[in-house]
């Protein structure tokens, strides 16, 4: 009996139960791909909503530092973010989680290689024997055929609790399809994605997001659909520090959507409309060794945060603006100083002002009202005479 409503909002995927694109363990022989049938049309069960029996998908697979969850099991997740901050490290966090739990989990890796992958879980502690019994890597070079169908099955067969898509640009490449075309996105879900969810696993993409802050809000690269298309919840990590060898690296990691509505609750507001959750620290003692943490954020770090951002902001702006009432040939105006300086009008005005007060540069009336502002002359020195 279906009672769950918002399955059959996520038709991307399909409803929960309902068949992949092609029986994996029955593969035509010419591999052609089988359609499936599903009937989503019948009006669904309310009853279980109605009597208050419903019970919303909780996060129970991998977890912060406070034991708050991670990913819901059987749904769509994604962690996304900029080259380098920490999105391997974040899944492969929960991966040595589940591991140390008793559970299998499944690594379908499009980008490294099984050293790097199961060289970061032993840095990590994680220990040889339950990895070669419970850790399923997978590295696909070539488009999935009847066989290869059929070795995935078998790893599905063993219910990982966590199955980690590392690389989806590249692994629809892999598959023919195009990046761009929400249609393209919509058919790798259904090839690969959408069995793996059936199978009671969190589903976990990593992916990258555009270059452009500005202009990338919560998507990641590509067509909206891999946004749009998420039934569970989508992490946007943003890296403070560099990750590495022999030193201490840090990203905050953010929540983009949250589509059953259990993960926000657990973390704060923020300006950007993206939930603070958590902070990834990876301290990393030697290349052998690597202290991994996701710390539940903290009201007073977010607040000290975002001063420290506006004071860098600001210095920052201060020194474009010195800069360039160096080099323009006459005292500068505010629009004049606006013209040159990269940054909000506001925050310019707030850099020129405390220039101002500092002595660094003198406003000056000027024609038309406006304020002329230019670098303050050295002050003259006197030459004392030598008495006669």
């Amino acid at each position: 009996m279906t009672t769950d409503i918002d399955r059959a909002m996520d038709a991307y995927f399909g409803p929960e139960g309902e068949e992949p694109p092609y029986d994996w363990n029955d593969v035509p022989a010419d591999g052609t791909e089988r359609e499936p049938a599903p009937r989503t049309w019948a009006p669904q069960d309310l009853r279980s909503v109605l009597d208050g029996s419903y019970k919303p998908p909780q996060p129970s697979v991998g977890r912060r530092d406070d034991g708050v969850g991670l990913f819901y099991p059987g749904r769509m997740n994604s962690v996304a973010s900029e080259s380098e901050a920490g999105k391997t490290w974040f899944a492969l966090i929960a991966c040595l989680q589940e591991i140390n739990d008793g559970n299998h989990v499944l690594y379908v890796d499009f980008e490294d290689d099984a050293g790097g992958v199961v060289g970061r879980l032993l840095c990590l502690g994680g220990v040889p024997d339950d990895i070669l019994e419970r850790f399923h890597y997978v590295r696909p070079e070539n488009q999935m055929g009847p066989v290869d169908a059929v070795d995935l099955a078998a790893v599905l067969d063993l219910n990982p609790t966590l199955a980690i898509v590392d690389g989806v640009t590249e692994g629809m490449s892999l598959f023919g399809l195009e990046l761009k075309d929400n249609t393209d996105i919509a058919k790798f879900g259904r090839l690969l994605l959408r069995p793996l969810m059936n199978s009671g696993a969190a589903v976990v993409t990593l992916d990258h997001v555009v270059k452009s802050s500005e202009n990338r809000g919560r998507y990641s690269i590509g067509g909206v659909h891999k946004l749009n298309g998420l039934n569970g919840v989508m992490y946007m990590l943003e890296n403070r520090r560099p990750f590495g060898i022999g030193v201490t690296g840090k990203s905050t990691v953010r929540v983009a959507k949250d589509r059953p509505g259990q993960i926000r609750k657990n973390g704060l507001s923020h300006s950007s409309g993206m939930h603070w959750y958590a902070d990834l620290v990876v301290k990393s003692e030697t290349q052998e060794y690597a202290e991994a943490h996701l710390y539940a954020p903290r009201e007073r770090d977010e607040a000290d945060r975002e001063a420290d951002e506006d004071e860098k902001r600001i210095n920052g702006l201060q020194r474009q603006i010195l800069d360039a009432i160096r080099k323009a040939s006459a005292p500068l105006t505010g629009k004049g100083i606006e013209d040159r300086v990269t940054g909000k009008a506001a925050d310019i005005r707030r850099a020129v002002a405390r220039l101002v007060d500092t002595g660094q540069i003198v406003a000056q009336p000027g024609p038309r009202n406006a304020t002329l502002h230019s670098i303050p002359a050295p002050p003259e020195t006197v030459t004392e005479q030598p008495a006669a």
